[in-house]
């Protein structure tokens, strides 16, 4: 089965374009690493909760939208070698490719897939 990883941000509302740009980039290196696909998502219905939700999570301001991605893997160990490669990927290194939003609110983590559909 396939392994997932997940990704949960609060990006500023104005730096949509600066986001786009930069999953595309790096999309590109993902992919060469290993991933099958990744997808980014805008937050367009993403409602405040009152105990938990996806802005209550990543603390997300006025000013900010959520954004919900995740990359598709072959496998666990796929990931974990790719993953590794794109850490050291020169392509997304912060002084070339910079995140443009609050790396620190950022949730993430990898998932085994139980159920595909």
């Amino acid at each position: 089965m396939t392994y997932v990883d997940g990704f949960v941000a609060a990006v500023p509302t104005a730096n949509r374009d600066k986001y786009i740009q930069h999953a595309r980039d790096a999309a590109v290196v993902f992919k060469e690493h290993g991933a099958l696909k990744m997808v980014e998502c805008w937050g367009d219905d993403v409602p405040e909760g009152q105990v938990t939700s996806f802005p209550m999570a990543v603390k997300c301001q006025p000013d900010e939208t959520v954004v919900f991605a995740w990359l598709i893997w072959p496998s666990r160990e796929v990931r974990d070698q790719g993953m590794a490669k794109v850490m050291e990927d020169p392509r997304l290194q912060p002084d070339v490719n910079p995140m443009p939003f609050d790396g620190k609110r950022l949730i993430y983590g990898g998932f085994e897939v139980i159920v595909e559909g």
